[in-house]
């Protein structure tokens, strides 16, 4: 049987399709000389010539190409992706094959990049080698006061929930809601749900509702498996929210508490159940129809 193309391979041949002749042959030509011994100062130079050499179109890519990168990578999200950061990716796979090399660069390539670069770097998180060894530098993303550059590691990105620990997973979850980023993008969520960042977050939105403010409605979503008298009483109280998506999402909530008092409140509120059984009603549409404040 056929091994499916790896990334690196899949990303050449979407810029290949995509790229002027010339666009192209400066790619590849620039590639070969990578592969066969360049040094640090010829990557970065190459790095920095991309958007001039190939330009930031966005990458064009069908429903073909994106299976193809789900294939050669569980959970790769390409969609949404630039010329140029992929040529920045390309360039810096065929460079430096080996973890420790790869590392190495990496650093002092994001000590110095734009924010394009920054982008194209976090969003090539899961196709490094020895990937354990980026965990610091994924950190670095998150902690980030740009919100490009934090989705670029927290959204459509399988890297943070296969490699973060428990706190620094939590750190990413909370810093979505703090800064206004949606949730429904971050791939493993529900997955690596915890109490105690049920407890962060329903502490945060106490303190949102004692400063009359708003409460982003995905916030809900960590919370209803670990439901404890206190937060029913919250989520209670999101149930007859003005805001059509924070009563949604308060009632997603509680169909995933396991207590009696949870079906109780669902009661109450029949629309909204039957819209959830229809499949009219769910994360992604409250993800969707929020407004983030």
């Amino acid at each position: 049987m056929t091994e499916p193309p790896q990334p690196l391979e899949l990303m050449q041949q979407w810029l290949r399709a995509q790229l002027s002749s010339d666009a192209w042959d400066w790619l590849s030509q620039t590639t070969i000389a990578l592969e066969n011994g360049g040094a640090d100062r010829a990557l970065y130079l190459a790095i920095s010539l991309v958007p001039r050499k190939l330009g930031k179109a966005v990458l064009v890519l069908n429903a073909d190409d994106l299976a193809a990168a789900d294939a050669a990578r569980s959970g790769w999200r390409p969609a949404g992706g630039s010329v140029d950061q992929a040529a920045r990716m390309v360039l810096m796979l065929s460079a430096t094959p080996g973890g420790e090399e790869f590392a190495r660069r990496l650093e002092q390539l994001c000590i110095t990049a734009d924010v394009r670069e920054t982008i194209a770097f976090y969003q090539g998180l899961p196709l490094y080698p020895e990937p354990e060894r980026y965990v610091a530098r994924a950190g670095e993303g998150v902690r980030t006061n740009m919100k490009s550059v934090f989705e670029a590691v927290a959204h459509h990105n399988p890297y943070p929930s296969e490699y973060f620990s428990v706190n620094a997973w939590n750190q990413l979850v909370l810093k979505a809601i703090f800064v206004g980023s949606v949730l429904n993008p971050i791939q493993g969520l529900d997955g690596r749900r915890n109490k105690d960042l049920a407890h962060k977050l329903i502490d945060y939105a106490r303190l949102r509702w004692a400063a009359s403010r708003a409460i982003a409605p995905e916030l809900w979503r960590m919370l209803g498996r670990f439901a404890d008298s206190g937060m029913r009483a919250d989520l209670q109280r999101a149930l007859a929210s003005d805001v059509p998506a924070e009563r949604e999402a308060a009632a997603l909530a509680l169909r995933e508490c396991p207590h009696e008092d949870a079906a109780a409140l669902l009661r109450t509120v029949p629309d909204i159940n039957s819209n959830i059984e229809l499949g009219r009603v769910s994360w992604e549409t409250v993800c969707r129809d929020a407004l983030i404040p």
